[in-house]
């Protein structure tokens, strides 16, 4: 369709219509004589003067059912609601039917001042175009969605790939396609991040994109696309942040209620990577960041206890003794290995790209 598109280059909305109604099988046979006679490539012809009203928008081509029946109107002398029952008929190419609407056709088209011989090559042609003509008022609204999301593609790129991913989320197929065609299109996918990142992907103003004036270029990926979160949990999160960022894993299990954000939950988010950026204590003389996983992942369960601890203790100390207790027991990470590079394929599976790493 992108190639139709370029050879046609439509300058008017009634091409965009055309284009969609003869975009299907049968139809898509008559598209190069369509662009041909637009750009003047080939001679427009009308199988009546009468009729040239009706095909001159589609260049004399039979595109949509309407035009159809006009010509039986304007031709045959067929009423609106005649003409109707005429469409349908050479639909569904009942024999019988035909040959009474030829008949009848002749007839008209004979008071109209048509020999039986130029009545029957009009109505041939009708019946070729009928049997996959499409209606235009379908093919208008297509046509005005595809007009508006391509403008909307065009102009506010990060905003409309961030609205489609954030509609396909729960579609991780679809998900890649729209990742795959968002970074084909010059924008940039910022990892999910558990102090920044929302349910839904988001554009943001990215400070080190180069040319600011292009507009937003940047998406953070949605926590919620991150599977084994769920929207409840990734909710919670979002609320808890709002009293300042998590400082590390600790923190973070001190602050969510974790009865809502699962140990499964806060495992996928680390294996995506939405730790990452407060994994820097984890990541002390490792060699590469994305090594800090491991090490927050060995190191959960001392978080989840450490939490569920100073949860019940916060009662039996004073305000003036809660600081000095915190600091006393002041939890660690474990010390884990890197993950090994089987491990690492394995959960990267495919392409090894940040997209399949948030789908672990």
């Amino acid at each position: 369709m992108q190639g139709m598109l370029r050879d046609a280059k439509p300058d008017r909305f009634e091409d965009i219509i055309a284009l969609v109604a003869l975009y299907r099988p049968g139809p898509m046979d008559l598209i190069p004589d369509y662009i041909k006679r637009k750009h003047g490539q080939q001679k427009v012809e009308y199988p009546d003067p009468r009729i040239e009203p009706v095909l001159r928008e589609t260049y004399g081509i039979m595109v949509y059912q309407e035009q159809v029946m006009q010509m039986a109107q304007m031709i045959g002398g067929y009423s609106l609601g005649g003409a109707d029952l005429l469409r349908r008929a050479m639909g569904k190419k009942k024999p019988e039917e035909m040959a009474q609407h030829r008949q009848i056709f002749r007839e008209g088209a004979q008071k109209n001042g048509l020999t039986e011989h130029k009545a029957d090559e009009i109505y041939d042609l009708m019946e070729r175009f009928a049997g996959y003509g499409f209606n235009k008022s379908h093919a208008a609204a297509y046509a005005l969605l595809a007009y508006q999301t391509a403008w909307l593609k065009a102009y506010y790129p990060a905003e409309f790939m961030a609205a489609n991913l954030s509609l396909s989320m729960d579609d991780t197929d679809k998900v890649k396609i729209l990742y795959d065609d968002s970074l084909h299109n010059g924008l940039k996918i910022l990892p999910p991040d558990i102090n920044t990142g929302m349910y839904e992907f988001t554009p943001i103003a990215d400070p080190n994109d180069q040319d600011q004036s292009v507009g937003i270029r940047t998406i953070r990926y949605g926590l919620g696309a991150v599977r084994g979160t769920g929207e409840g949990a990734i909710q919670i999160i979002v609320e808890a942040r709002k009293a300042g960022p998590f400082k590390d894993l600790f923190d973070f299990c001190a602050r969510v209620d974790r009865r809502q954000v699962n140990r499964r939950a806060i495992e996928a988010l680390i294996r995506a990577g939405a730790f990452d950026s407060i994994a820097t204590d984890a990541a002390k003389g490792l060699a590469h960041a994305y090594d800090a996983r491991a090490t927050l992942l060995a190191s959960l369960s001392r978080a989840i206890e450490a939490a569920e601890q100073a949860e019940a203790s916060v009662h039996q100390v004073s305000l003036f003794d809660a600081e000095d207790v915190a600091q006393a027991h002041a939890p660690e990470y474990v010390k884990e290995l890197p993950f090994s590079e089987e491990t690492l394929a394995r959960r990267e599976s495919g392409t090894g790209s940040m997209l399949n790493r948030a789908f672990i």
